[in-house]
């Protein structure tokens, strides 16, 4: 799979490269819960929320929604979008898919959390 280096708002503009990267086990994932959903007009929304212990946490959802300012990236057909919003805060965020005995689940590594509580899913 390809990762691509542009951003894209919904207005057609280019921004800054960066923002999410999403792994190939992850666009793998994504692609799969897609095929079993049988849509092929969801995007993966990747968002941040004021809550969880330490400030902010993440939201990861399939929407079929274009909100005005919104970054896409296509991976391999995978979209992923941003709201405007959320966009500054997950600029780097890497989103991989794990699945081990331990755990298995969609992971957030993401260079702008400044620190993390036992939850896992919240930083601020």
């Amino acid at each position: 799979m390809t990762v691509s280096d542009t951003n894209t708002t919904t207005d057609g503009t280019d921004t800054a490269t960066g923002g999410i990267v999403l792994t190939d086990g992850a666009a793998a994932k994504v692609k799969h819960l897609l095929d079993q959903e049988g849509r092929d007009d969801l995007a993966l929304r990747v968002a941040v929320q004021p809550g969880g212990c330490s400030g902010l946490r993440y939201q990861l959802f399939f929407d079929e929604r274009s909100l005005d300012g919104d970054e896409l990236k296509d991976f391999g057909g995978v979209k992923v979008v941003t709201d405007r919003m959320s966009a500054p805060y997950l600029s780097g965020a890497v989103i991989d898919f794990v699945d081990t005995i331990e755990k298995q689940g969609f992971t957030i590594d993401n260079p702008n959390a400044t620190g993390s509580c036992a939850c896992g899913d919240s930083f601020h």
